[in-house]
């Protein structure tokens, strides 16, 4: 049976003696409102979460990055959490996100920002920079490396990635109803195989079946008959290291009040962005502000990207480092938070007045 989640308030580091205290805010956007959790005062930095998370992925740097002076901000993207969550799924294409960036920047009575985002944030997070340089001084990528908006039409790209007996993640996650058929009988248990599946301690032996891959005709309960799940494909072990009982209730206790439509409408508006960004004329273009890239030398998207990161000299002309955790998975600032901080912090020093 589920743990009762905790309530916002009781989170562990909410308990912690800090300087600053930490805050809960709501503040207007493009979608609504967006619900962020801030601390420390000083230049302001945006931490912008990934899949499937919240703003309790940033736990682990607000009150460090507070203590080295400055006003630390992790949001619920919309979708999440205590964010807005628009019904169409159109209203989560990248710009709307970038959009909902600027305002929070713009609520909190500041002009700019570095921004520092993980998975499906570090794309935000770079779009936002790419986008809006007037607004984000700086970005951090942390997991995803930047790839430069262009060539085949995404969809098109994840449909023959797998081949005739897999279909990839993103595939399965842009059909609407398919994986939350999958996740919302058992947020909980859905989330901690996931997480597990990416993590270092407890992702799957080399030569398992990948867990980025559901079996195509598989004997998963998916919508239709006969199709395979990602779970059949999770490790069947405790949790990782770096999450507790209580930090995975925090995260299910989100999730089962707001469903997962919302969370994975961003898969569903891939090619929509590709669209956007070209019409924009950003095909191709590089992030120009100074930059920083953080992976896991165990992250699939360190491996299968290793080609973009390769190529971060010409498309992040303005990187001033670039780093990979050896032993590390995908959810890098709560696998390695020591290591993550002490980047974070040494690269925000670094940055021009």
């Amino acid at each position: 049976m589920p743990h009762p989640p905790p309530h916002p308030g009781s989170h562990p580091i909410a308990h912690h003696p800090v300087a600053h205290p930490l805050t809960h805010r709501l503040v207007p956007s493009p979608a609504g409102r967006i619900h962020l959790v801030e601390q420390g005062t000083g230049p302001l930095v945006l931490l912008v979460h990934g899949f499937p998370e919240s703003w309790y992925s940033w736990r682990h740097q607000l009150p460090v990055l507070a203590a080295a002076g400055y006003r630390a901000v992790a949001i619920d993207v919309r979708g999440y959490g205590r964010s807005s969550r628009p019904e169409a799924t159109s209203a989560y294409r990248m710009l709307d996100l970038v959009d909902d960036n600027v305002a929070v920047v713009h609520a909190l009575g500041e002009s700019s920002a570095a921004v520092v985002g993980h998975d499906w944030g570090a794309t935000i997070a770079a779009t936002s920079a790419l986008v809006r340089p007037d607004v984000f001084s700086a970005v951090a990528l942390l997991s995803v490396p930047y790839s430069p908006p262009g060539g085949p039409r995404p969809s098109e790209v994840f449909a023959h990635i797998g081949g005739e007996d897999e279909e990839f993640y993103v595939s399965y996650f842009q059909e609407p109803g398919r994986a939350e058929a999958e996740i919302e009988p058992d947020v909980r248990g859905w989330l901690a195989g996931f997480y597990a599946a990416l993590s270092a301690d407890t992702m799957p032996e080399p030569g398992a079946p990948d867990p980025h891959f559901v079996t195509r005709g598989g004997s998963g309960s998916g919508i239709g008959s006969g199709q395979g799940t990602l779970r059949e494909r999770f490790p069947g072990r405790p949790l990782p290291a770096w999450l507790t009982e209580r930090e995975l209730d925090f995260y299910a206790g989100e999730f089962e009040r707001t469903g997962m439509s919302g969370a994975l409408a961003r898969y569903r508006n891939m090619d929509r962005d590709w669209q956007d960004l070209a019409d924009g004329g950003h095909t191709g273009a590089p992030v120009t502000r100074p930059s920083l890239f953080i992976g896991g030398s165990l992250d699939a998207s360190t491996t299968w990207l290793a080609g973009a990161i390769d190529a971060h000299p010409v498309t992040l002309p303005a990187l001033t480092g670039s780093h990979i955790l050896e032993g590390c998975g995908h959810w890098i600032q709560q696998e390695r938070p020591e290591e993550t901080n002490a980047l974070l912090s040494d690269w925000l020093k670094s940055l021009p007045e």
